[in-house]
């Protein structure tokens, strides 16, 4: 039966009238039919969006001015619909440019700028707006007002989707009582089904924003979040793209809009951190991935002088040291007159033997050089034919790879076995070594009439070595390993010669797509400095912990800001914190906070490589259960990862989830574990002191019973017992003694530290009445008719050191300790 696709080409004008059904679409008209694609794929979540979209732009434009962010978030029922109202204090916009910010996808200024941006494709405000009209058929009414403006700007607009353009229907001038901002109006059809993951944004953002405030109204809650520091993020500054993880694609673009006709200027001048001597590092890879690497043979006076790499060197190759190149350079040379080939030829050979190892290039050199000077000793031209016929001549007997008439074996194989068998195993037998040397070094004579330069890419050596290894398998009868044949591979790249050629100018690299390839490869191997951190703005450790402590009850708190690292060209940054204990949820799963670029990501939580990252690791080795030993650890414990970069890979549109980038899921990592070793510290530490309580208590009981026992069998005086609980537990001892003196009372806090370490204490003891002659070190600070003495010492183990006062008789006495833990105390007073 013949098919439909088959008589296509029978009817005449199929092709015409199928090319009639194409047309273009814009980008709003896309998104209109897919606005799930941007987080607006239900009235729960889309509120949540939209909500999300106009924070993030707030706090980013308020940022960038310069302005303590202070933003207002209202939602109000109206009748079937929600109306969401967002009030910031930002600069504002101009009247030109508010139609474009609101009513067209895609227009924005952070999409080719590399630098921390909470928005980066200029999609987002301008789709709650669109998914507002899509579900409402009302306009978006914004006010903004900019800084020093008399009055503000009002309009109402929609999104042309079929142009992707601001339709304005209203356009005027208002007043407004706040100096400067915007304030944006959306109705929608929506629901408060997902007011918990609202509530969890705007806390959540507080948390990562700790300058911001922050405030949300909604019918059935009001929040405040005032903020925890007055610093702004650092002001972050564009950068150009890394050399590391840069494509393939993107850099033949940037070849073929560059200025630069050099290669050294064109990675100095588009990359970041790359300077002259980068730059070479990077044209010699370049050059050993394009043109290869010369191969470095040992010339007759190296071999002579070289130690025997063998242990047992008799039955390996010996080779003929009877190479005389003064004899090789004159009969190559013609017509030049005896003392000035003479002098040439000595220049040569003298030349070479300076050399442990020479390729046909650093030959080519010697042979330049010793023409040069040789012509200006005697007046002798040395032609370039002279010069050629010299280096092709002692080139030729530097690689001799035939034997003599006696049979001893060729200079080729003898250098070739060198390197072999110091790369290899010493188990494998000489003689296998020897066959293997032999093959390759005939590998590399038959490449001789190729190219007499013996010039090698990397893959090109690794065949001859596979080619070679492959015959000794099979003739030899024994195994010849990969690990042995990559050893040689190192071997003999390592002796070889990065070549002089100059790169091709950057015009001819953008239409090779294989020299540029080697270009990206060799960039991803130079050794570059990591890529400066300007244009990235981290939250830092101590604002972490301040804006966890600001949000979350807890007892304990952990945080780590990691270096930057780079990922297909842009730098980020990942931060890390947790909080554990205190007035936080004990039981189920912790909770995990997951952000970017200081953003909140409230949906796709199993889509995010940051909580695959806190699956996989093992809570149980820092102290937290983990049922299963995998998966999100138990307890009360908050865990918060904040991922920063000029480019945050998301999953979608919606930027929902970060995705599943190796680099980022290592330093993810990383700072999670680097954080969770503190609290590892902290739990051992906390289960320690709970054991000592537990001992100080049974000891607490014991104690005073068995000094009651031995006052009754000794007919004495009950014994101090707070003394000996100090020694037996090993505590700091701190205690009061007072005598009268007879004008009044003399006071010694006596501090015994029978502790294994030195421990710093600061003693405040609370006095009635006014302290005098006191200790060196002590102060006294008066306040509501009661003196604060005040004194700090830092006390060896197995020390004591004595603060020393009087006062009047009739004052009273209230002790405070601090520095040491309540379990390692003890006080007597």
């Amino acid at each position: 039966m013949t098919s439909f696709q088959s008589t296509l080409g029978d009817e005449p004008g199929i092709a015409e009238e199928l090319a009639e059904n194409q047309q273009a679409i814009s980008i709003a008209e896309f998104f209109e039919k897919n606005k799930h694609m941007l987080g607006f794929d239900s009235g729960a979540r889309g509120l949540v969006t939209a909500v999300k979209e106009a924070v993030d732009n707030a706090l980013d434009a308020a940022e960038e001015a310069g302005i303590l962010p202070d933003i207002y978030v209202e939602i109000q029922e109206s009748g079937d619909y929600y109306t969401l109202i967002v009030e910031d204090n930002g600069p504002g916009l101009t009247k030109e440019s508010l139609p474009k910010v609101f009513g067209k996808l895609l227009y924005g200024s952070r999409f080719h700028v590399r630098e921390q941006n909470r928005g980066q494709q200029g999609i987002g405000i301008s789709a709650a707006v669109l998914y507002s009209q899509l579900t409402s058929g009302k306009p978006a009414k914004i006010t903004s007002r900019t800084q020093d403006a008399a009055e503000a700007q009002y309009f109402e607009l929609i999104v042309d989707t079929d142009e992707n353009e601001p339709e304005i229907s209203v356009e005027e001038t208002t007043s407004w009582d706040r100096p400067h901002g915007t304030r944006i109006e959306l109705e929608m059809e929506a629901n408060m089904r997902a007011r918990q993951q609202l509530h969890d944004y705007v806390k959540h953002t507080a948390v990562v924003n700790p300058h911001a405030r922050l405030e949300l109204r909604e019918p059935q809650a009001h929040f405040k979040f005032e903020r925890a520091t007055d610093q702004l993020p650092e002001e972050t500054e564009e950068i150009r793209p890394h050399p590391h993880g840069v494509e393939l694609g993107t850099v033949m673009k940037m070849l073929t809009a560059t200025d630069s006709h050099s290669v050294s200027g064109f990675v100095q001048e588009e990359f970041t951190r790359v300077g002259k001597k980068t730059a070479d590092s990077i044209i010699d890879a370049f050059r050993d991935r394009h043109y290869g690497r010369e191969m470095r043979w040992q010339p007759p006076a190296a071999r002579e002088s070289a130690e025997p790499r063998s242990a047992d060197n008799s039955s390996g190759p010996r080779p003929r040291e009877d190479v005389d190149l003064e004899a090789v350079v004159t009969d190559a040379t013609a017509n030049k007159g005896a003392d000035a080939t003479a002098a040439f030829a000595d220049a040569i050979a003298a030349a070479v033997d300076d050399h442990d190892r020479i390729a046909h290039h650093e030959l080519l050199e010697a042979v330049e050089e010793a023409a040069e000077t040789v012509e200006d000793e005697h007046g002798t031209t040395f032609g370039d034919t002279v010069r050629e016929n010299a280096v092709e001549a002692v080139w030729l007997a530097l690689i001799d790879a035939d034997e003599d008439a006696e049979g001893e074996e060729s200079r080729l194989v003898a250098d070739v076995y060198e390197l072999a068998d110091e790369a290899t195993s010493t188990r494998k037998d000489d003689e296998v070594v020897h066959a293997f040397a032999q093959r390759l070094a005939g590998t590399f004579a038959d490449a001789t009439e190729e190219d007499v330069r013996h010039r090698l890419t990397r893959t090109t050596l690794r065949e001859y070595v596979d080619r070679a290894a492959d015959l000794t398998e099979e003739y030899d009868d024994v195994a010849f390993g990969d690990t042995a044949r990559e050893n040689v591979v190192e071997a003999f790249w390592d002796v070889m010669a990065t070549v002089p050629d100059d790169p091709p100018l950057v015009r001819e690299l953008a239409d090779d797509r294989d020299a540029a390839s080697d270009l990206v490869d060799a960039m991803r191997a130079t050794d570059i400095m990591a890529p400066p951190t300007r244009c990235l703005s981290p939250i830092t450790a101590d604002l972490i912990e301040a804006g966890l402590e600001k949000e979350f009850d807890a007892d304990f708190y952990a945080s780590a800001t990691r270096d930057a690292e780079v990922h297909g060209g842009d730098p980020f940054v990942v931060e890390a914190g947790i909080a554990y204990g205190g007035e936080l949820e004990a039981d189920g799963t912790a909770d995990v906070l997951r952000f970017a670029n200081r953003v909140p990501l409230v949906y796709q939580r199993g889509a995010c490589a940051t909580t695959d990252v806190v699956k996989s690791i093992g809570w149980r080795n820092y102290g937290l259960d983990q049922p299963g030993g995998s998966g999100l650890p138990h307890g009360p414990a908050v865990i918060m990862v904040h991922v920063a970069s000029t480019n945050v890979p998301f999953t979608s549109e919606s930027k929902d989830a970060v995705a599943n980038v190796p680099e980022i899921e290592d330093e993810i990592e990383l700072a999670i574990r680097e954080a969770a070793r503190e609290l590892k510290s902290y739990l051992n530490k906390r289960r320690s002191m709970e054991q000592r309580r537990k001992k100080q208590n049974v000891l607490g009981k014991i104690l005073p019973e068995m000094a009651e026992k031995v006052a009754e069998v000794t007919d004495r005086d009950e014994p101090e017992i707070g003394d000996a609980l100090a020694r037996i537990m090993n505590n700091v001892l701190v205690e009061r003694r007072v005598e009268d003196n007879g004008d009044g009372k003399a006071v010694s806090v006596v501090v015994e530290n029978n502790s294994g370490t030195n421990e710093s204490l600061e003693i405040t003891d609370i006095v009635s009445a006014e302290p005098t002659n006191l200790s060196d070190g002590a102060t006294v600070v008066e306040m509501d008719g009661e003196w604060f003495v005040k004194w700090e010492s830092e006390v060896s183990s197995d020390d004591e050191a004595t603060l020393e006062y009087e006062v009047p008789e009739d004052a009273e006495f209230d002790l405070d300790v601090k520095g040491v833990e309540d379990e390692k105390l003890t006080v007597s007073s």
